[in-house]
């Protein structure tokens, strides 16, 4: 079914008093609601005469009080913890390697070497680590060793979080 002026007119009406879409689509029939929503912003009815509102109101439960802890907690310092900079990765420029695509092994290390589309391309082909595709020289440029994060962490932590629930 089509949009005739007066479905139209129809359609600004209702949407200027606040009518859902889905409100506006059964009045009208024929049409669904997402198509009355896709004539309202065609239209540029942006504004509404009052904001549907819901039907019931939200229920939100009462915050029950903490009780006071009564005996004094100890005065905790934080010590700070210098972090240690991961040791520094010596880059090198690659000589070729000794495995191509077509001798490469399950456990040869799989760290590309050079330009894929030039001519000179090779992989390192040295003997993988104890896990991963690379050898332990390529596994320590590939993969940085986590930072943990300083300040919060541990028994402390887990203590402060239960504090709150008990």
């Amino acid at each position: 079914m089509g949009w005739t002026d007066e479905r139209v007119s129809t359609l600004k009406k209702l949407w200027l008093e606040g009518l859902s879409a889905s409100q506006i689509a059964k009045q009208l029939g024929g049409v669904t609601r997402n198509a009355v929503i896709g004539k309202v912003h065609r239209l540029g009815l942006s504004g509404r005469a009052a904001p549907s509102q819901p039907t019931r109101p939200a229920f939100k439960p009462q915050r029950v009080a903490r009780p006071a802890i009564s005996a004094p907690q100890p005065i905790r310092r934080a010590v700070a913890v210098a972090p240690q900079p991961p040791e520094p990765v010596v880059r090198r420029v690659e000589e070729p390697g000794s495995a191509t695509v077509l001798t490469l092994g399950a456990h040869m290390c799989k760290w590309p070497i050079g330009d894929p589309s030039t001519e000179g391309f090779s992989f390192c082909g040295r003997r993988t680590g104890e896990d991963g595709p690379y050898c332990n020289e390529h596994a320590r440029v590939a993969y940085q060793p986590a930072v943990k994060k300083s300040g919060r962490g541990g028994a402390s932590d887990l203590a402060r979080s239960l504090r709150r629930y008990i």
